[in-house]
């Protein structure tokens, strides 16, 4: 079975999100996806609780699933009450699943601190690694033409939307339904998450 890994701290999930997965799922033939949520040790502190991004990325999960894939949120990195790393949860992914074929889901913006990562050179051997992103800013032409770096693929993808966005769009009382599902629309709003 080929598994994929889209780890984040999901805060909140977005179509950004959804479309990659979706694409990733058509493009490199994947059979089953964790999304995972993260206490990332790089992220400023939340407002949110790590119950209420969950609960986001499982409404993610659910868009994805309403597509015909089979897609879960684990939320071990949030069980473990400390900072979570990548190469923790993909050792964690592998003991579950020791036969699976593992790729891990990047957008560009993750990708960028890539070499700053937590013993990130074991990912290589852990994983595959796709990066979604700009051609344009992940350097090269084309990402169809470029050397698979480091046994990094690269493919070429924007959805200019962000998280960060989404917060100060409900934070300045402002309709963020065309930025996520209407499911987690209702969740922020019902919640009264990122006002001010």
């Amino acid at each position: 079975m080929h598994l994929a890994v889209f780890g984040g701290t999901f805060d909140p999930p977005h179509n950004g999100h959804l479309a990659l997965t979706l694409f990733a799922r058509e493009l490199l033939n994947i059979d089953r996806l964790i999304v995972s949520v993260s206490n990332n040790p790089f992220k400023q502190k939340r407002g949110t609780s790590g119950e209420e991004r969950k609960q986001m990325a499982s409404l993610l999960s659910s868009e994805i699933n309403l597509a015909g894939w089979s897609s879960e949120v684990s939320g071990w990195e949030l069980e473990k009450e400390s900072p979570s790393y990548t190469v923790d949860l993909l050792r964690y992914v592998h003991s579950v699943f020791p036969h699976d074929r593992l790729t891990l889901l990047l957008g560009e913006d993750s990708f960028r601190e890539f070499n700053s990562w937590k013993e990130y050179e074991s990912l290589y051997s852990l994983c595959e690694i796709c990066v979604f992103g700009r051609a344009a800013t992940m350097g090269g032409p084309s990402p169809a033409h470029r050397d698979e770096k480091e046994g990094i693929r690269f493919i070429d993808f924007a959805y200019p939307v962000s998280s960060t966005a989404i917060r100060e769009l409900v934070a300045s009382g402002q309709s963020i339904s065309q930025f996520v599902p209407s499911s987690i629309a209702r969740y922020i709003a019902e919640h009264g998450l990122y006002r001010l």
